[in-house]
């Protein structure tokens, strides 16, 4: 496993790690260790050692800290010694292991053995001309970025969709610096993409790439570094596969997380008429050995090792069946990166249509926490997983629970269901599942025409729970065969009483009771839904007062659209039925629609519907 520190629920992402892995600063580290003259001693003045060897092996001979308590244990692999014998060490170069290491350099100055040079990792900043905040290297607006899985290959194309959001936290001139890696991790293209001035929408097409560079076919990553942003770090977006052949595929995905994990979970099986592949992308320049990937079936603790190598930032399909040759849905596959990639995607194979979906970071710092067991009554029904149930008359509905973090040994769970209007339908214990439990159940039986359900932690058959619950969500049209699958976990809904920072802010404090959504507009042969619900732990407004805003490519309000979502109720949303035919050509190529309500936090999956019996669907992002 890469000793990294990614992520923090607490703190959140390690600006650290952003800051070594950033391409250009792999580049930039290369150049810089080519530079260093033997013997090198390295001083770990800021306790990153360790990560700096992980991405980058180190050519060093000793290494040195000023903490006492760290003398004598492995840094980097080898003993550290205390900095005051500095100068005993015969170095002729001293590797100063920070950024923004002026002051570390000339504080050991009279430390350093006579003739010997001192570098900083000052040498690999970024251009000054990529950073958000200029006069503070590791503020973590300036490594604002993300990768995305992106092909336009085999009559398959990618678009990542998003808007210009940090515009709405006061940035001017926000910028996009992308690279895109070829599968074999060598670079197919670098440019810039400017920003609409507001909050404007923006997409970045596979098939124009491909044009513009007159590259060959290609599946791999782009890389996407926001320079100029405003309020956070976080880059988020929607990324749809759609067939460019007239094929019949159509999918919509998430973000990739920002942020390597060592486990990934909610990898369904093949059926007997599919193939799984998981899309396995280096988020490193440093390649990860034969063996660190492993596939194994949930709860089974059996893992099957990939006994190959993966270069820096290639790109690897690996078909779950060549590891697990006997698992079928509904059984579950755990995956292990040892934190080498970001959130992976997979792709499912069924006929002539082809899906594409996201893991989930199983987390390994959680614990049961006794205390979701005995929450008041304040906080009603406590976390609640929500998620749509499609219109029964074209669609199956079927949810599957996951186990996302290494601690859940079990699951105890019910499901309550609700219709459109908020009206509860029915419930069902689903037991004290085990974390290789094979359970995939249709909806179909509670005879809901629309609305949707909750999963919720019951403890009438004991169990532990963690507050990390999630579920993959499928989709199934009874006419085309056409699948859609989403996955996500629970929060505490709507109430002024919080637990453990929910319920969840967008930014700030909780509780978070206000709504913010992403949606898409759809185009000549597609169009874009949402499904919105109201789901609400214990007892909140009647109704919401959501407004749909249909904002143009910059960022102007075209048009708008008030509606009301019962309490514990749902909407399945059109823009192209809501907003006139004149409105929709206002807002442009790069308009979207704002989902907005500052009464109560609503939770929502989007998507796009062809006339052909093709969908997509994944949950929404805010912001």
């Amino acid at each position: 496993m890469l000793q990294i520190q990614t992520f923090d629920a607490k703190a959140g992402g390690n600006v650290i790690y952003k800051a070594l892995a950033h391409p250009l600063a792999a580049e930039a580290i290369q150049r810089l260790y080519a530079s260093l003259e033997a013997p090198v001693a390295l001083y770990d003045a800021d306790g990153i050692a360790d990560a700096l060897a992980a991405l980058y092996p180190l050519p060093v001979d000793s290494v040195f800290v000023h903490d006492v308590s760290l003398v004598g244990r492995p840094r980097a692999g080898i003993a550290a010694r205390p900095l005051t014998r500095l100068g005993e060490s015969g170095a002729r170069t001293v590797l100063v292991a920070a950024f923004d290491a002026r002051k570390v350099a000339d504080r050991i100055a009279a430390l350093v053995p006579a003739g010997a040079k001192v570098v900083t990792l000052d040498d690999a900043r970024l251009p000054e001309a990529l950073l958000s905040v200029p006069g503070r290297y590791l503020d973590n607006r300036n490594f604002a970025t993300n990768f995305a899985f992106f092909r336009d290959a085999e009559g398959l194309s990618t678009r990542v969709v998003s808007a210009n959001y940090w515009a709405g936290y006061g940035a001017r001139s926000v910028r996009l610096w992308l690279r895109l890696f070829g599968a074999d991790g060598t670079v197919l293209a670098t440019w810039e993409q400017p920003l609409p001035a507001g909050a404007g929408g923006f997409s970045i097409d596979s098939r124009a790439v491909r044009d513009r560079f007159g590259l060959e076919p290609f599946t791999g990553q782009l890389f996407i570094h926001a320079i100029g942003v405003a309020g956070h770090d976080i880059v988020k977006y929607a990324l749809d596969t759609y067939a460019s052949d007239n094929g019949a595929s159509l999918s919509c995905t998430h973000d990739a997380n920002a942020w390597p994990s060592d486990r990934y979970a909610g990898l369904p099986a093949p059926r007997d008429d599919e193939t799984v592949l998981l899309w396995l992308q280096n988020s490193h320049a440093v390649p990860i050995p034969a063996g660190t990937i492993q596939l194994d079936r949930m709860g089974t603790e059996a893992p099957v090792p990939l006994q190959e190598t993966v270069g820096p930032f290639a790109t690897v399909a690996l078909d779950v069946a060549s590891f697990l040759p006997d698992l079928r849905w509904p059984h579950q596959v755990e995956v292990r990166t040892g934190r080498h990639v970001v959130r992976p995607r997979y792709e499912v194979t069924r006929g002539d249509r082809v899906r594409i979906a996201h893991v989930n970071v199983e987390r390994d710092n959680l614990r049961p926490d006794p205390g979701i067991a005995g929450l008041p009554a304040e906080l009603g029904r406590g976390y609640l997983l929500p998620f749509p149930i499609l219109p029964k008359e074209r669609f199956r509905t079927i949810f599957q629970p996951t186990p996302m973090s290494t601690c859940q040994a079990n699951l105890p769970i019910r499901l309550d269901v609700f219709d459109h209007r908020g009206v509860k339908r029915g419930e069902r214990f689903l037991g004290c599942l085990s974390r290789a439990h094979d359970l995939a159940m249709d909806l179909d039986a509670f005879d809901v025409a629309q609305g949707h359900a909750e999963l919720v932690y019951d403890f009438r058959d004991g169990g532990e729970a963690d507050g990390w619950l999630h579920a993959l969500f499928r989709y199934e049209d009874r006419q085309s065969g056409h699948v859609a699958e989403s996955s996500f976990g629970a929060h505490i809904f709507n109430t002024l009483m919080t637990y453990r920072d929910e319920p969840q802010s967008y930014s700030g404090p909780p509780p978070g009771l206000t709504t913010r959504l992403f949606l898409k507009l759809g185009d000549a042969t597609r169009d874009s839904f949402a499904a919105l619900i109201y789901p609400t732990s214990g007892p909140w407004h009647p109704k919401s007062a959501t407004t749909l805003l249909l904002m143009d490519s910059d960022g102007v309000l075209a048009a708008e659209v008030p509606i009301e979502i019962p309490q514990s109720g749902s909407t399945i949303v059109w823009p192209h039925r809501m907003f006139s035919a004149d409105a929709i050509g206002r807002a442009g190529k790069g308009g979207y629609v704002l989902v907005r309500d500052t009464t109560c936090r609503l939770f929502g999956y989007h998507g796009l519907m062809d006339r052909v019996g093709g969908f997509s669907l994944d949950h929404m992002f805010g912001f």
